[in-house]
């Protein structure tokens, strides 16, 4: 009797205890189709929901900039009825969302939990299967527990599609709600362990259902629809022990390869399994299937056309390509064991925040690593900077420097440019320009993701001021330039100032243009602050910069007028409590090495000629040489231009120009240098430099406390800095009541994290 009941010879299924698959059964229970619908019914509701957020979003992101074309002053702020019950509504779910509980700490180490927004769609979608695989049972009955078994593993199998529609770099979800592949991942995760708990309970009931008469031996020697049904259990065990982030992020090349190949095996098996029963069901094991071919048939045209340089006839025609292949690269290497990888001409266009797969078969063959594009396109240049670990990143590192010692002439310059590939861009942020102010958050190569977001805001601005003269009102469509971005506050923290060279020309570009714009009338600015973590040459440097400390102290202190860039060189810390999480760099493969660890409640004194400043710096503009508390010194950079080499920061800062200086494009950006010693890194001289740590609270109060619209908040980084970000973002937000009628205006949070 059981085992006629399980072998399911029949399509119509009659032999399952009175349950047929097509119809209600005579104890009046839906049909096994009918809960599978329900689940996708529940499914669809949420994936509904999302992209109607998004277009309400997009729908506002236009508003905003047209208000800023005509002239409104605080085009990010909500005016009309409606838009302030949506602030309001989008003010407590973001709340709600990015909320987190307490960390656990467990034997001393800290373990975070996710976000409540995350907790719940986690235990929504399993609450959801678990009420539709026991709906109308007894559990305590024995003989339901055959139903069960049928009914689990249908729900099981109609998992299959919401999993492979989460983890492909094209999927549907992520353009229906404005998401990208990366952000979704680890609901993939998710919903995989959920099936994995599905599919136990299934072979759970069946197994029950057998040990009375001692049948389980027997049915897994005998019986080939338990035995496929055995080993996928056991394959996805295995996918989902494997993808857990220590052992993915131990050697990711091998996971990723490992994990395609268990899951095509998990489905051919899953397949078998299910191949007696009706089409109803074998369709959900065909649709994965249909997606891993759609995602792979849409990532190989885009790579053909993006690396083929006869898809490119005009930069053929400009002499851009030369040969098959449209891409070259030159490897460089920087400060802090970085290879900077610069692609000339790129076939593709992208926006800033977004990164592409890049291989290099000649220097590591057969693989392929995401990076961050760290230019933006009007570079005409698609550039990487790349920490080196371990695998791809180390070869790199060591190609650019054996390149670098030859000798300058053709043969090397021609063995300096090697052939790679890209897949891509992929990624996506919500546009920051219609945000009244925005907050940047960097640790280490986060300033990679950081970086061509100011650069494009401030190209928008210059956009904004060259077609402010042509403005026709009446128009729908706002232009390119539009922006409705006021402020923009940069922290970069970094371990060494060797790390400054990285992107030093291009923050003091940056602050070069937004004096331009200020002398012609534009209420913009961008301040910003880099916080050197650990550096052992402070010490060695102290009384070497005490003349410049001072003299730029001096400057600050003496009346400006509005358009003069003031210098300010900070080389003392006020005393605070530190932030307890640990600057991380990670490259694409999840290695990582710890950069500078917070947990001293005091910074370290110097030992050794070694000097690690972790302590807070809580409040930047209330430090002065009384609350010196640590004894590294400032940190030793050159606040003026390149070409004045004294100590006088006074002779350096720019005066105030008689009439509005032309606008230099901002496109062009200098391609950094790697100064032979590091101390002589030339940096504008309102850029900050301190020595310690940022208090993330502090600076996003500051920025919300001057905004007069919805401000954005982006943090790329190790897990504790974005976290801390999210943190802040959150509490201000209750704190200040958020358009709950006290007059606080929203927070957008955006954050990247190390890893994948």
């Amino acid at each position: 009797m059981k085992a006629r009941r399980h072998d399911m010879s029949g399509m119509d299924m009659g032999g399952m205890g009175g349950m047929s698959m097509g119809s209600s059964s005579p104890s009046g229970l839906p049909s096994l189709q009918y809960f599978q619908k329900m689940y996708w019914a529940v499914v669809g509701a949420f994936i509904a929901a999302a992209t109607l957020v998004n277009i309400i979003n997009y729908f506002l992101y236009r508003q905003r900039l047209w208000a800023a074309q005509h002239g409104d002053s605080t085009p990010a702020k909500p005016k009309f009825l409606p838009l302030r019950i949506n602030a309001t509504a989008t003010a407590i779910l973001r709340e709600a969302s990015n909320a987190t509980l307490t960390p656990w700490m467990v034997r001393g180490f800290r373990l975070r939990l996710p976000t409540v927004g995350k907790t719940f769609l986690v235990l929504a979608n399993a609450a959801t299967l678990l009420v539709l695989c026991f709906y109308g049972f007894n559990l305590s009955d024995q003989w339901s527990f055959e139903d069960i078994g049928y009914r689990t593993g249908c729900m099981s199998v109609a998992q299959l599609p919401l999993i492979f529609l989460l983890a492909g770099k094209n999927n549907f979800i992520g353009w229906l709600t404005g998401s990208s592949y990366e952000r979704l991942n680890w609901l993939h995760r998710w919903v995989s362990r959920t099936l994995l708990l599905t599919v136990t309970i299934h072979m759970g009931y069946w197994f029950s259902d057998w040990a009375p008469y001692n049948y389980i031996g027997d049915k897994i020697r005998t019986d080939s629809i338990t035995q496929h049904g055995l080993i996928s259990w056991c394959l996805l065990l295995w996918i989902t022990i494997s993808s857990a982030a220590p052992i993915r992020g131990w050697r990711y090349e091998i996971f990723v390869i490992q994990h395609l190949i268990s899951f095509a095996i998990f489905l051919a098996f899953v397949y078998k399994h299910v191949s007696s029963w009706p089409m109803y069901v074998r369709i959900y094991v065909w649709i994965p299937v249909a997606l891993v071919c759609f995602d792979r048939f849409v990532r190989t045209i885009w790579m053909l056309y993006a690396n083929i340089s006869v898809f490119h006839p005009k930069q053929r025609r400009n002499g851009d390509m030369s040969g098959l292949w449209a891409c070259k690269a030159d490897f460089t290497p920087l400060p802090h064991n970085t290879t900077r990888v610069t692609i000339e001409n790129p076939p593709i266009s992208w926006t800033p925040g977004q990164h592409v797969f890049l291989s290099c078969h000649s220097v590591v063959p057969l693989q392929s690593h995401p990076f961050t594009i760290a230019s933006i396109p009007g570079d005409k240049q698609m550039e990487f900077y790349i920490k080196s670990e371990n695998g791809a990143t180390k070869r790199f590192l060591a190609h650019a420097e054996k390149v670098h010692m030859l000798p300058t002439n053709a043969a090397s310059a021609a063995k300096s440019t090697k052939t790679v590939a890209i897949d891509g861009p992929y990624g996506r942020i919500r546009p920051l320009r219609q945000f009244d102010s925005v907050v940047l958050l960097a640790g280490s190569t986060g300033a990679t993701f950081v970086m061509p977001l100011l650069r494009d805001l401030v190209a928008r601005w210059q956009t904004q001021a060259e077609s402010a003269p042509q403005k026709r009102s009446g128009t729908l469509s706002p232009p390119a330039g539009a922006a409705a971005t006021r402020r923009i506050r940069l922290v970069w923290v970094v371990k060494s100032r060797g790390q400054l060279s990285w992107f030093a020309s291009q923050l003091s570009l940056v602050q070069e243009h937004v004096a331009q714009l200020r002398s012609s009338d534009m209420d913009v600015d961008v301040e910003t602050s880099v916080y050197v973590t650990c550096d052992p040459n402070f010490t060695e440097d102290q009384k070497s910069q005490s003349t410049t400390a001072r003299a730029s102290r001096i400057i600050e202190e003496q009346p400006q007028s509005p358009n003069t860039v003031t210098g300010r060189f900070v080389d003392e810390k006020k005393p605070g409590s530190v932030d307890r999480y640990s600057v991380r760099e990670v490259d694409d493969s999840s290695s990582a090495s710890t950069l500078g660890e917070g947990d001293e409640k005091n910074p370290q004194a110097c030992q050794d000629d070694t000097c690690c400043c972790t302590a807070t710096v809580e409040d930047e503009d209330a430090i002065s040489a009384a609350n010196r508390n640590c004894t590294c010194g400032a940190a030793n950079v050159n606040t003026g231009p390149p070409a004045n080499t004294g100590t006088d920061i006074a002779a350096n800062a720019p005066s105030p120009p008689t009439s509005p200086p032309p606008f230099t494009p901002l496109m062009t950006s200098p391609s950094p240098s790697s100064p032979a010693n590091a101390n002589e890194i030339p940096l504008h001289p309102s850029i900050n430099v301190l020595a310690g740590r940022p208090h993330p609270r502090t600076v996003i109060r500051k920025t919300l406390e001057q905004a007069l619209g919805e401000t954005a908040v982006v943090a790329c980084g190790p897990t504790g800095l974005v976290d801390d970000c999210r943190d802040s973002v959150v509490r201000l937000s209750d704190e200040r009541a958020v358009h709950k009628g006290t007059g606080a205006q929203g927070i957008w949070f955006h954050g990247e994290r190390f890893g994948w």
